[in-house]
């Protein structure tokens, strides 16, 4: 541990995370038999990633979500050779896995640029098909937002998420002093004085039982599965959901949010994670901090408090642990500067992965 100096579609408020759509490729043109013409071949219909295009729009822009491509032209006595349908390109954003009704993945979006061909376009009447065209092919797909944001924030409800996420980004999130005020994920940016940006989610608040699908369960817990890093927020005081059920210190709380992503997806707890402990503008805040240090250096030593069920197989290293207040702005700049860190160390770690794997592939092909 490192101190640091979206017909159907899944929808929050206004935020969209998957969309479904209807793809048809274009129908072929007619043949010319007598001449043995052959008609023009129907149009494609294209996904197509765009830097600055979100589902939300999409679907406002086309609310029919119906895509048709170009039929191909018929062949005639001017031009024997009909010419092919147009295209259709659909444009959505980058990070974007698209599925059949099936559940099958036809293809991710990666970068902006990329393309994946969803339908395709049918073949004009020639002398095989009796010179009849055929019709284009006819699709349901699936558009699945893979990364929202590069950090996620976790916590319980009311553990001051919403405030700091108006604190580091220019997002305006409900604000209030009672649990749940975050019912839709709110995203924001961090813009950095060399203009790096940095995407941050507060998302709905996790409680105890989330894994199972309290509150907002899994909606909350498959968000999270799209953000690059995890930045626990933890009110130094604890928390402590209603006056029947029970209070949990910030330890405790620390060890139940690992437990819930644990039970959910147990790859939750391989992401790269930070620690923001909130609140330090409480009185005693400074002597519940020297407390909980003590406890995350030396959590074995406190295990004996929890029940068996509630402990994690695996506890989550936190590569930078920042005391702030997101009331008064204490520490948010040392947190702004450690969550920028530890995404440049996961890029770096990212880029040459990537480079072993090329120079594998290159090994291999050329044994």
């Amino acid at each position: 541990m490192v101190r640091c100096g979206c017909a159907w579609f899944r929808k929050y408020g206004n935020f969209i995370d998957n969309l479904r759509i209807f793809a048809k490729g274009g129908s072929g043109g007619m043949g010319y038999p007598r001449l043995g013409g052959e008609g023009g071949r129907g149009g494609d219909v294209w996904v197509v990633a765009h830097k600055n295009m979100t589902l939300k729009q999409l679907k406002s822009k086309y609310p029919q979500k119906r895509f048709v491509a170009g039929g191909g032209a018929n062949s005639r006595v001017s031009a024997l050779k009909g010419p092919k349908g147009k295209d259709y390109e659909i444009p959505v954003p980058v990070g974007i896995s698209v599925t059949d009704e099936n559940g099958k993945v036809i293809g991710e979006l990666n970068k902006e640029e990329d393309r994946i061909l969803v339908a395709k376009g049918g073949l004009g009447g020639k002398l095989h098909t009796n010179f009849l065209p055929l019709k284009g092919q006819k699709r349901i797909i699936h558009l699945d937002l893979k990364v929202i944001a590069d950090v996620g924030l976790v916590g319980f409800p009311n553990a001051g998420k919403s405030s700091l996420l108006s604190r580091v980004s220019h997002a305006k999130p409900v604000i209030a002093d009672y649990a749940f005020t975050t019912l839709k994920p709110e995203l924001g940016k961090i813009v950095y004085n060399d203009f790096k940006q940095i995407s941050v989610a507060d998302l709905p608040g996790l409680i105890e039982g989330a894994h199972m699908n309290k509150g907002m369960g899994h909606k909350f817990l498959k968000h999270l599965e799209r953000t690059r890093q995890l930045l626990f927020v933890v009110d130094i005081s604890g928390f402590q959901l209603s006056s029947v059920t029970p209070y949990r210190t910030a330890f405790e709380t620390i060890i139940l949010l690992t437990k819930e992503l644990e039970l959910y997806k147990e790859e939750l707890q391989t992401k790269p994670a930070l620690l923001a402990i909130n609140k330090m503008d409480l009185p005693d805040a400074q002597v519940k901090l020297d407390e909980l240090m003590e406890q995350l250096q030396n959590p074995a030593g406190f295990l004996h408090l929890f029940e068996k069920n509630m402990l994690p197989e695996k506890a989550v290293e936190f590569q930078h642990v920042i005391p702030i207040s997101a009331v008064t702005g204490e520490g948010v700049e040392e947190l702004k500067s450690c969550i920028r860190k530890s995404l440049d160390e996961q890029d770096s770690k990212d880029r040459e992965a990537h480079h072993r794997k090329q120079l594998l592939n290159l090994q291999i092909s050329s044994a």
